[in-house]
């Protein structure tokens, strides 16, 4: 297997299972608290959020499948960077997802405007990795199959309505302002 490859499978098979286990973990220690991170969030919208996680997950994988499995690294091109711009976005999506849930948490147990501002750093740098691997899905270059490369855009675009619109923007602008 390439190094670059390699590289970016280690990421991916350390920060994958961190993240589900920084979730359960809290879920498991601060049961009382997984309500309340939820923010300001309308028990109406709470559905939708919890739906479109699935199609988020799904539009991972896919999206995860055409860059690991279908891009040979030592050909891949992305706005003029090679492969390891795959790595470096993955590395921002999953490092700061395992972190949010723990942060959440600490900004629940003393709000301040310094630890609602580091929840959206971590939020915001979760999006950066994000709208990188939308341009990595629009400019990879060679090409992959158009089926491939559209799996990948759709993927990306169902990903970043969480991770861009929904967690980035929506969350934060419905967290209550007394706990900023």
């Amino acid at each position: 297997m390439d190094p670059a490859a390699r590289k970016l499978a280690l990421v991916q098979l350390v920060g994958g299972p961190l993240v589900l286990a920084s979730y359960i973990w809290c879920i498991a220690v601060w049961p009382e608290a997984s309500s309340q991170m939820w923010g300001g969030v309308p028990e109406a919208l709470v559905p939708l959020y919890t739906a479109w996680m699935f199609v988020a997950a799904a539009g991972y994988f896919a999206y995860s499948y055409v860059f690991i499995f279908r891009t040979d690294p030592t050909r891949a091109s992305i706005l003029g960077r090679g492969y390891s711009f795959l790595t470096l976005c993955y590395v921002l999506i999953l490092g700061p997802s395992a972190a949010w849930m723990p942060m959440t948490k600490w900004l629940l147990d003393d709000p301040s405007a310094l630890r609602f501002w580091l929840v959206r750093v971590d939020l915001f740098a979760v999006a950066l990795g994000t709208i990188g691997l939308i341009a990595a899905a629009l400019c990879l270059e060679p090409r992959p199959p158009t089926r491939l490369r559209v799996l990948a855009i759709a993927g990306t675009i169902g990903f970043a309505i969480q991770t861009v619109v929904l967690d980035a923007l929506l969350w934060p602008a419905l967290w209550p302002a007394a706990l900023r």
